[in-house]
């Protein structure tokens, strides 16, 4: 099935909010809530579920959900094999319901559905699983319109999309029903604590629960001790964890490329602290930050009188770093007559300083960095051949933020807590178009980017709330604003319009009135907003 970059993107921002509710939030009710009204934004979902199976009694019911009452929510009961909810836990296998009212097993036990055109009502369902046992199922309700096309050809082609589309809402909803499988493991033994029997008869403990305590858990994961100075849980942070784990140990000479921005700084200073001379000496140096003559003095020293100016004797760099380590940032900038001598340290470790004839040794661990081709330079002429093998012992890739895109949330929240006591502010979330614009820029300039991005919009937003216009003009795009362009005044303006609407709208649970009085709109105007910028309110109900 192919999916189109639009849903692509939209999958990636559903699941990075639903991971950092899962890995933030402590209340496992209120994890359970919030994801069911994420999928609400998110997928136009009318109604979705989580239920839970209690062991005791065989009898499958509803924990949490959306667009329910409570009286509808206590008629979701089924047991093991009933209706297609009950037919998801005993099989352990995703249904799809494509029209509820040709379906005869779909219960509608709630009666939820009885003024809803049942022709255009889907219905997904899928296992929620712990281990390899099926505790419960994450369902929903999602309207997609018949088709209105001629011709046997045509309809069977809008069959296959409406399938496809399914199929994707049913790959979606799998992974999110993994994410909130602990969770929903520790609110079904809650349920059957008073079942002492049942948790005999089944084998299950308490401890159980807990994902470290899980057979089945990604052990490989697990015994990797991630480094404090970086955030990071996407896959692609996890290998660059297991590489640092493993070179830490050593006191080999590291070689760390990525572009710029990506914190390749962050990664040297994890290597050192993490390694055997954590205690001793770490010396930085950015060998593009100063000219040559002056990077040579700095790195191995200067004897007095060495060059006019030179009044004292100098230790350099390296002699600073004696028994630790120097990290030299962007080394490909490096003169090649300086790369001789730093040639000669790593074979040799020894040095002279300059002006001087005594030779000195050196106990040094080198970590070098650059966001530069090597290769290439040393095809140009630019950089040493032999130098670049020595360097390149242990070669460390960190990745862009365009391939940790799961991450952006967390470096996100943690930047606005880094500065809103810099700047006396309270900001206590970030708004869904904000969340949608940060998932969909590209970000070249990487964490850095990242970092200047929220430390501006934290202190432009006056209601502790960081909105979509906070951000800066290079993400405010007619596609992640979600308006169409219509010239720079217009479409600030729409954006701004359209984001105030779905905050009103989430303030008050959906109600047109309110949200239209707090706005100062009459319920006229309200509505042609409303249908101006494509907004159904029955989604931010609860």
């Amino acid at each position: 099935m192919l999916i189109s970059h639009e849903q692509e993107q939209s999958s990636i921002s559903l699941l990075a909010e639903v991971s950092r509710t899962v890995n933030n939030e402590e209340d496992i009710s209120k994890v359970l809530r919030l994801v069911l009204f994420i999928l609400s934004e998110h997928m136009n979902m009318l109604r979705g579920m989580v239920t839970i199976l209690n062991r005791g009694t065989d009898e499958i019911v509803i924990n949490e959900s959306f667009g329910l009452t409570d009286e509808q929510s206590q008629r979701g009961r089924y047991k093991v094999g009933e209706g297609i909810i009950g037919q998801v836990v005993e099989t352990g296998k995703p249904a799809v319901v494509p029209r509820i009212n040709e379906e005869p097993l779909f219960l509608d036990r709630t009666k939820s559905r009885s003024r809803e055109k049942k022709e255009e009502l889907c219905f997904i369902c899928v296992p929620i699983k712990a281990g390899s046992e099926i505790i419960g199922t994450l369902s929903a309700d999602r309207r997609i319109s018949a088709p209105s096309v001629d011709g046997t050809a045509k309809k069977a082609k809008a069959e296959e999309a409406r399938k496809d589309i399914l199929q994707y809402y049913v790959d979606l909803l799998s992974i999110i029903a993994a994410m909130i499988s602990q969770a929903v493991r520790l609110k079904q033994l809650d349920a059957e604590e008073e079942s002492e029997p049942a948790r005999q008869h089944h084998g299950v403990s308490p401890s159980k629960s807990f994902p470290h305590l899980d057979e089945e858990y990604d052990v490989e994961f697990m015994e990797i001790e991630r480094p404090a100075n970086i955030i990071g849980n996407s896959k692609p942070m996890m290998s660059l964890f297991r590489m640092i784990d493993k070179i830490s140990k050593t006191s080999a000479t590291a070689l760390i490329l990525g572009e710029s921005g990506v914190g390749k700084e962050l990664v040297a200073n994890a290597i050192h602290f993490k390694s055997l001379r954590a205690g001793k000496p770490f010396i930085k140096f950015n060998c593009a930050a100063l000219p040559e003559s002056i990077v040579e003095s700095e790195l191995f020293g200067h004897e007095k009188g060495a060059f006019t100016g030179a009044a004292a004797l100098r230790q350099g760099r390296f002699e600073l770093a004696n028994t630790g380590t120097i990290f030299l940032d962007e080394v490909g900038e490096l003169s090649l007559s300086i790369q001789a001598k730093l040639l000669r340290i790593i074979q040799e470790k020894e040095f002279e300083r300059l002006g001087g004839t005594k030779t000195i040794k050196t106990d040094v661990r080198i970590i070098a960095a650059t966001n530069r081709n090597l290769e290439e330079q040393i095809r140009e002429g630019s950089f040493r051949e032999d130098l670049f093998y020595r360097l390149n012992i242990f070669p460390i890739t960190v990745p862009p933020l365009r391939e940790r895109k799961t991450d952006i949330l967390l470096l996100a929240d943690y930047f606005v807590e880094k500065f809103n006591p810099l700047n006396h502010k309270g900001i206590r979330r970030i708004s869904t178009t904000s969340i949608d614009m940060l998932m969909r820029y590209h970000w070249p300039g990487n964490v850095r980017e990242l970092q200047n991005c929220i430390e501006r919009a934290v202190i432009l937003s006056e209601d502790n709330v960081i909105h979509g216009y906070h951000l800066p003009p290079s993400l405010q795009t007619a596609e992640s604003s979600g308006t169409p362009y219509t010239g720079d005044l217009q479409q600030k303006l729409d954006a701004i319009e359209n984001e105030m609407i779905i905050e009103a709208l989430k303030r008050t649970k959906g109600n047109m009135s309110k949200a239209a009085a707090q706005l100062g709109l009459s319920d006229r105007i309200m509505g042609l907003r409303m249908k101006k910028f494509d907004i159904d309110y029955r989604k931010f109900r609860t």
